[in-house]
């Protein structure tokens, strides 16, 4: 079979199960799709349960088995898969990712196939959390020369635009997409941008082949019917201590055994522009009237450029805002169970180093219970929309189902810190 790295390669369609494209002009195919997907969509999604989790550890870490089946008691998770991954380490190669974690993974999740299928893994502390780049397509050093040759000339014009004071007209902007097309045909084919975090690799386990360039689609981003999806869901128990990593399984625990108690706080920046930095900051105002309109909890919502500062945030149960790159701020007193990321990049890249300024490192060494982040350069539109993530854990939904539901790609650079099954809002 050809590879993704394969000149002639192409990726194939990931279906989502029961959707497809009707033929065109077939209006009784349309209507019955239409009804189908309305009868579906009102069907409740049966929650993920403890026999559609496998744990993966790394048996060359001391710990790292320890911490597996700790969780596996405390949630009674039956499936548990033990590599040797070398010592500890953040990342990992492509060429060791592929013949060390997913063809054994791929193996599990095939032998447990027929009698429990798997839905949901758990990399733990132990198991490289980044997979590095491929290497340069083969055979492409004339198409490279020519794409090039096309972003040189592109850069030249936007420069000359630039530079007779046109950068606010339509020509300019156009010149620009060009230039950002051409450099992604550059970068396609050297293999920039083709590392990712290693969860957000596995969630396609289950797919043979596919094209390694940025990201995928995630098929369980809205999906109604997520358990009929070959998409993995993929959350990790990591962070800078052992004892820190033990802690999120306690802590969660905690939280649904008395509740979730506390404040919640919001950190928009009032920015109304219709671009996505405006969008993203129209989700966090959503999210902070959400939980006011729900009565959930308290609500704290900085609604400017300013963040909050040290002490600001006592009894933290939900945080979301942003934007201080690298730059934790130390305002939050994090109660058991609380859940919160900030939206930013690269806040994930030094996920076990307990100096870290990085938010998810430091958010875990803080208290949190649940967190995400990027490994890498995710771009704005890979986080989850702050109302869609929190709405879905609001409505019941374990935080893996929440995350997976709204995270918009795979083979991509998120990475989802905390118990998969924890369920803070659990429903009757």
């Amino acid at each position: 079979m050809m590879g993704p790295n394969h000149p002639d390669y192409r990726r194939p369609r990931m279906t989502r199960g029961l959707f497809f494209a009707p033929a065109r002009g077939s209006c009784v195919t349309t209507r019955c799709c239409a009804a189908l997907l309305m009868v579906i969509a009102a069907v409740p999604c049966p929650a993920l349960s403890p026999d559609e989790v496998m744990v993966i550890a790394n048996r060359d870490v001391a710990g790292s088995v320890e911490l597996a089946r700790y969780y596996m008691e405390k949630r009674a998770v039956r499936s548990i898969l033990e590599l040797s991954l070398g010592q500890l380490q953040g990342s990992i190669g492509r060429a060791d990712y592929n013949d060390k974690v997913l063809e054994p993974v791929r193996k599990a999740l095939a032998e447990r196939e027929p009698t429990s299928p798997i839905r949901c893994l758990v990399t733990v502390y132990g198991v490289p959390y980044k997979v590095g780049p491929r290497g340069p397509l083969p055979d492409k050093s004339v198409e490279l020369a020519q794409w090039r040759q096309k972003l040189q000339a592109q850069q030249d014009i936007s420069a000359a635009l630039a530079a007779e004071g046109r950068k606010n007209t339509t020509a300019f902007q156009q010149s620009e997409a060009r230039v950002m097309q051409y450099r992604a045909e550059v970068n396609r084919i050297t293999g920039a941008e083709t590392g990712a975090s290693l969860d957000s690799e596995l969630s396609l386990a289950r797919f043979e082949d596919y094209d390694l360039f940025r990201w995928r689609p995630n098929d369980l981003l809205n999906n109604p019917v997520p358990e009929i999806s070959r998409t993995l869901m993929v959350s990790r128990l990591d962070g800078p201590s052992l004892e820190i990593v033990r802690a999120l399984v306690d802590k969660a625990l905690a939280a649904e055994t008395h509740g979730l108690q506390g404040v919640a706080y919001v950190d928009s920046r009032g920015i109304t522009r219709r671009d996505p930095f405006g969008q993203y900051d129209a989700s966090l105002r959503e999210l902070a009237a959400m939980i006011h309109r729900q009565g959930l909890f308290e609500v704290h919502h900085e609604s400017t450029e300013a963040l909050f500062q040290d002490g600001d945030c006592p009894r933290t149960a939900v945080y979301c805002g942003w934007y201080s790159l690298k730059n934790y701020i130390d305002a939050f007193d994090f109660v058991d169970g609380a859940v919160g990321y900030h939206i930013a990049s690269f806040e994930a890249v030094d996920l076990r180093d307990p100096n870290s300024t990085q938010w998810c490192p430091a958010m875990l060494r803080d208290g949190i219970t649940a967190t995400l982040g990027p490994v890498a350069e995710p771009y704005l539109q890979a986080f989850p929309k702050p109302d869609m993530f929190f709405s879905k854990l609001f409505a019941g939904r374990c935080l893996v189902e929440a995350f997976c539901a709204t995270n918009p790609y795979n083979s991509w650079q998120m990475l989802l810190i905390g118990d998969p099954l924890y369920r803070p809002f659990k429903r009757p």
